[in-house]
């Protein structure tokens, strides 16, 4: 399933730009970093539960917030993709690690 993670991290203090890292390279072994703040994963269920955990654990839930959109298994026919960036699927581009 397609799922589009958003994030938004208090980065006032040293610990809010750890934990804004943390998130980053956590999002980063499920997916495609597609905006600043914004990943899209192509996960199991088992994969999103793990992944979901691993960011409630890094996340302050006073300062930052969290959302998960579920696009489905066909969700990469949803996005459209316009602008400067080149558009990745994380369906059909080769992911090299």
């Amino acid at each position: 399933m397609l799922v589009l993670i958003t994030y938004d991290v208090s980065v006032t203090t040293s610990e809010g730009r750890r934990r804004l890292r943390n998130i980053a390279k956590t999002c980063q072994d499920f997916g495609v970093r597609v905006q600043n703040s914004v990943f899209e994963c192509e996960v199991e269920p088992a994969q999103f539960t793990r992944l979901k955990q691993q960011l409630l654990d890094i996340y302050d839930p006073e300062e930052d917030s969290l959302r998960f959109y579920f696009l489905g298994k066909k969700g990469h026919r949803r996005v459209e993709h316009v602008g400067t960036k080149p558009a990745f699927d994380v369906m059909r581009d080769p992911l090299i690690i």
